[in-house]
């Protein structure tokens, strides 16, 4: 079982590994961004009211999504500088607990904060499980992907008032961050805004569009509008997939 955690939305994945069927899949959003006590409640509510999601699993991978997560090199990391990466672009309280991702195809490091009451309750429910943040697996499953891409290629991942950017060139992570938005025009304004930080032109680079986004809806027409080269990623590039949706692309691809 694969649960996606953050304070927008819960979502879960039960997977038989015996057959590679998914037995369940199902997301839970919410109105607003919830506290970690209230999103800890509504974890509990899921469990309490889901029968499948109580049974026992030979693996609980929790994958915590949020801004608070950045992304640095493998040779200038150091594990006891871990809240000097995070200070400068996300609001840190001396109490939060801050851990790290290794990308296994690169030689990046992936620093955040988990929800630490989250932890604890998956622990006390199911005992040992394994966690990392939305960003390691997102950029991981795009390099796989890009392996062997000697241009500029952006890949956008639309989830519930987010959306995460990841540029890839060479095999080499180019650009990644995160952009909370609300309407369409934050949501290209920011889109724009990187392209033109990382000097590429709208003309030329490749956009490969995934998660919530759908043909026609009002982000893919404005980001069809802007740039020349679009196209939805197609399900075929997950490790798991129930239909030609990529909505769950991180979680199907933990």
């Amino acid at each position: 079982m694969s649960i996606q955690v953050s304070l927008s939305g819960l979502s879960f994945f039960v997977l038989n590994k015996m057959t590679s069927n998914i037995e369940y899949l199902d997301s839970v959003n919410f109105d607003k961004k919830l506290s970690p006590n209230e999103l800890l409640d509504k974890l509990i509510h899921s469990f309490n009211s889901t029968p499948i999601l109580n049974q026992e699993f030979s693996k609980v991978f929790v994958i915590h999504s949020n801004e608070l997560a950045t992304v640095v090199p493998k040779p200038l990391f150091d594990e006891t500088n871990l809240i000097d990466y995070l200070k400068f672009n996300s609001k840190i309280l001396k109490t939060d607990f801050i851990t790290y991702d290794q990308i296994n195809v690169a030689d990046i490091m992936v620093v955040y904060v988990p929800l630490m009451n989250i932890n604890n309750f998956i622990f006390d429910r199911f005992g040992s499980f394994e966690y990392k943040h939305s960003a390691t697996i997102l950029i991981n499953r795009v390099l796989i992907l890009e392996k062997n891409t000697k241009i500029n290629k952006m890949y956008l991942n639309v989830e519930d008032n987010h959306f995460e950017i990841v540029v890839v060139k060479n095999n080499l992570l180019k650009f990644y961050n995160r952009f909370e938005f609300i309407t369409k025009e934050d949501f290209i304004y920011y889109l724009l805004f990187t392209a033109e930080q990382l000097q590429l032109n709208p003309e030329e680079f490749p956009l490969v569009l995934m998660g919530t986004i759908v043909e026609g809806d009002e982000l893919y027409q404005i980001a069809y509008k802007y740039i020349r080269d679009v196209v939805l990623l197609h399900s075929n590039s997950m490790i798991y997939r129930m239909d030609s949706s990529s909505k769950y692309f991180t979680l199907l691809n933990s």
